[in-house]
């Protein structure tokens, strides 16, 4: 048996139809019998269709709540390896770096809405993290791992 995806030239149905071999098909559609399921025209065409192996599944599509989390998840680990935690020290490290005065490299941290504020009105490239994508707050250099 095989399954052919199928389209109406008349009306752009699409549909799907099973045949007992690919000459199978050949053969009803050269005699008038394969019909839309929509309009019974016989102006049906098989659509390009990937070949499908026997025992093999096809992977299902993430859903979109699986892919965000798939992508915050490595935002959040791409900013914990590649930024410097500079805590609240946030907007005096962005101020240094923007100014010349520290070496430039990412940061990430907190600070708060004014600070935030005066380094937009300054020109001080900075911008808040999306919650999903904060990491977890390293541990400090004196402080015991757990």
């Amino acid at each position: 048996m095989i399954k052919y995806a199928l389209s109406c030239g008349d009306c752009a149905a699409e549909f799907d139809a099973w045949f007992a071999s690919s000459s199978a098909y050949d053969d009803q559609k050269a005699k008038g019998l394969v019909q839309c399921a929509a309009c019974s025209s016989t102006q049906v065409s098989k659509q390009i269709m990937a070949p499908a192996v026997s025992g093999t599944k096809r992977p299902k599509a993430d859903s979109p709540e699986a892919a965000a989390r798939q992508f915050f998840a490595k935002a959040r680990a791409h900013v914990a390896s590649t930024f410097d935690y500079v805590g609240d020290r946030f907007a005096d490290e962005a101020r240094a770096i923007h100014y010349g005065e520290a070496k430039e490299r990412p940061i990430w941290g907190a600070t708060t809405p004014g600070e935030a504020k005066a380094l937009q009105d300054e020109g001080v490239p900075s911008a808040p993290l999306p919650k999903p994508m904060v990491p977890d707050i390293p541990p400090k250099a004196d402080e015991p791992v757990n």
